[in-house]
């Protein structure tokens, strides 16, 4: 994990909480989730994008 510990993992985590308030961790978190699905699914599928942009064009 990048040659982080958990006692960096830990005062990350805190730093995070202090700078963005406990209410917006999560909402942070799934965002994040969302945005690395959506670049795992372009790499697995590169041709989908390219196509629906091909038609958006023609349109």
């Amino acid at each position: 994990m990048f040659g982080l510990g958990w006692p960096e993992v830990i005062v990350i985590g805190i730093a995070a909480v202090v700078i963005f308030g406990p209410k917006k961790i999560p909402e942070m978190g799934s965002a994040l989730g969302k945005t690395l699905r959506g670049f795992k699914d372009e790499i697995n599928n590169p041709q989908s994008g390219e196509e629906e942009s091909d038609k958006d064009s023609s349109s």
